[in-house]
């Protein structure tokens, strides 16, 4: 068995286990994040039937995945990184899930994509939980404003998405992370990554994006 199989699931063991321990109705999906590994590095995941992969730049999903997943309908593709507006055409086509929606100029232009292109992609709104000024993201006075400009132009918002400042405790913001969505009465959370997945096990999330620990360290 291929080393990132086998470091998947460890994962899916320990996710399993905390779902149970908490009594958890949700299993959390876990995103394979891919960005700047090879094609063959991820291949073993996909043989092995992993469905969910997360790239982070527009260009190099379109050069790793197009080909891949003409042929496998069953891989969806989850853009975990910013999006500018001039790449929004692109990713409309490969992605399937798009985690950073963060201003209503972005949100419009979806909108106007999934016209032309007749897609729906399910979209996250990604909160700046810690109001960070070098992280982008809404801000939370700001996000019930977005949130409703993006039901008024029909898109699938299915939940939010967040960073949370590092090195210090992810909990308080995973927590009001997960107030803000159900407030906004949000099945999905996209919270967690390699090193605070636990914590974000614990308060609901919905999405992992999980790459170092399946993948090992990026060069």
């Amino acid at each position: 068995m291929h080393e990132t199989v086998e470091k998947l699931l460890q994962i899916e063991k320990l996710v399993k286990s905390k779902k149970e321990e908490l009594k958890l109705n949700v299993q959390p999906t876990i995103i394979a994040v891919t960005k700047t590994f090879k094609i063959d590095k991820i291949l073993p995941l996909i043989d092995f039937g992993h469905k969910h992969f997360g790239e982070n730049k527009v260009q190099e999903a379109l050069e790793k995945w197009t080909e891949i997943k003409s042929k496998k309908k069953e891989i969806k593709l989850h853009l975990v990184g910013k999006l500018q507006t001039n790449k929004v055409k692109y990713a409309i086509k490969i992605f399937d899930f798009i985690h950073s929606v963060d201003n209503k100029k972005l949100a419009k232009k979806i909108a106007d994509e999934e016209v032309k292109q007749n897609k729906k992609v399910k979209l996250f709104i990604q909160v700046n939980i810690g109001d960070e000024s070098q992280k982008i993201g809404i801000k939370k006075n700001e996000l019930k404003d977005l949130f409703l400009y993006c039901q008024s132009l029909s898109l699938d918002i299915v939940g939010l998405m967040c960073l949370p400042p590092i090195k210090i405790d992810p909990n308080p913001f995973f927590q009001e992370l997960r107030e803000l969505n159900n407030d906004l009465q949000l099945k999905e959370l996209s919270m967690g990554m390699s090193s605070d997945y636990v914590e974000a096990i614990k308060n609901s999330s919905t999405f992992l994006r999980i790459g170092s620990s399946i993948f090992g360290k990026r060069s």
